[in-house]
């Protein structure tokens, strides 16, 4: 009886395309495709939830109250100095140019289209986005979404949906409040510093203003507070490391949040200033 023939220790995987049955290592330059890719399930799954019943309407006036009061304060202060800067900003270019009498409308345009749905957006993401990573990354650590899972309730109808529909709803609302409040204080500091006249101030921007203004506005401040929610519930639906995770989660959330505005700014602009033509044009 012979003996048998020693065993050959198990070579090392070395990943190559040729064999399929070795697996090949995981490609760092794949995981921010992989990561927006996650982001674009995320808002496509709150999509359908939002159609689905029941509805938590609970839940969405308590985010929508909460959302809005630490917002609201902070967006009409804000919103004051800023319009400001724009009109007197505005005013010292126009009159280098010889048109004061154009002051008013192009500085409310400017708080209209670009500065106040991109104020509202911050601030919500600052604020209640970071709240809400938060609230949602404390649930995942403490793994009471996977309890949720277990007993048949969808963490994302339940708990995203009325944050990302309170974030929505309030960054319109919003919008129009710091609309307001920057167009009387550019109005204010151009009358008063710069020695504006009221009449012509008022003349321009019906001159140069129109309702689609007011629209590509509420468009942005909408398209924007869903991607501020839907940013800071994905952050925290994945959290990594315990309780540390969670804050860098938040983090990750208002840096990731605030680039995609900018972004998302600049081709909805883009887009608005094909489609739309100026006034008199």
């Amino acid at each position: 009886m012979t003996a048998p023939p020693p065993l050959r220790p198990a070579e090392p995987a070395t990943g190559k395309a040729g064999d399929p049955s070795r697996p090949r290592p995981p490609s760092r330059l794949l995981a921010p495709l992989r990561q927006t890719g996650q982001l674009f399930a995320l808002a496509l799954a709150v999509a359908r939830a939002v159609f689905r019943r029941p509805f938590q309407l609970r839940e969405f006036i308590e985010q929508f109250w909460f959302v809005a009061s630490v917002t609201i304060l902070p967006a009409a202060l804000v919103s004051i100095p800023f319009g400001a800067v724009i009109a007197l900003q505005v005013g010292s270019l126009t009159e280098q140019l010889g048109a004061q009498s154009f002051t008013g409308g192009a500085s409310v345009l400017a708080v209209i289209q670009q500065a106040s749905p991109l104020i509202v957006a911050l601030l919500i993401a600052g604020a209640a986005g970071s709240a809400i990573c938060a609230d949602l990354g404390s649930r995942k650590i403490r793994e009471e979404l996977d309890a949720m899972e277990v007993m048949g309730v969808s963490p994302i109808q339940r708990l995203v949906v009325p944050r990302v529909l309170a974030t929505m709803l309030v960054a319109v609302l919003l919008n129009g409040l710091v609309s307001v409040v920057g167009t009387l204080g550019g109005y204010f500091f151009n009358v008063i510093m710069q020695d504006g006249t009221p009449g012509a101030y008022l003349a321009s921007f019906s001159a140069l203003a129109q309702l689609p203004d007011l629209y590509v506005g509420e468009l942005k401040a909408l398209i924007f507070g869903f991607i501020a929610g839907i940013v800071a519930a994905y952050r925290g639906l994945n959290p990594r490391g315990g309780p540390k995770g969670v804050g860098d989660a938040v983090n990750q959330s208002v840096v990731i949040t605030f680039m995609l505005l900018f972004l998302v700014n600049m081709i909805l602009t883009a887009i608005y200033l094909q489609i739309v033509p100026p006034k008199g044009g």
